[in-house]
């Protein structure tokens, strides 16, 4: 029979969560995940997408890069977050909680991608996936 360690997740951990961490050295620490977060929906004007995302970049100071069009747009950036579950769920709130103040058209999220640091770093030597975030900023597809 296998014995667990003793991992300080907090109380909410169940015997499988510490099991999974059980030797991992970033286990319960923040790791650094890239966003790719994609917005579609009714065509809005271009410079209230605009405007609406350089605020969204204001109020969330990691946002690397925005794109986009009358009707999508693309955001990337990192998150630092315990494990992709978390970044997962954090991106998938922030064009929510950030539409009103942001003022930002209301579209609906069609897609997330959620990777580890060391995963786009590695896709980005390999010469596949996203380039990296150059010029920094709002930009037009």
């Amino acid at each position: 029979m296998r014995r667990l360690a003793s991992v300080d997740m907090g109380s909410s951990a169940s015997p499988e969560e510490r099991e999974e961490t059980e030797g991992h050295p970033t286990a319960g620490r923040p790791r650094l995940w890239h966003v790719t977060l994609s917005v579609s929906g009714p065509a809005a004007p271009l410079p209230e997408i605009r405007r609406g995302l350089e605020q969204l970049a204001h109020d969330h100071p990691f946002l690397l890069t925005s794109r986009y069009a009358t009707d999508h747009a693309e955001i990337r950036y990192w998150e630092e977050a315990r494990d992709l579950h978390d970044a997962a769920a954090v991106a998938l709130r922030l064009w929510g909680e950030h539409r009103s103040t942001a003022q930002l058209p209301p579209w609906e999220i069609v897609g997330l991608e959620v990777i580890g640091r060391e995963t786009y770093h590695q896709r980005i030597a390999e010469g596949y996936g996203p380039p990296p975030a150059t010029p920094v900023g709002v930009h037009p597809f």
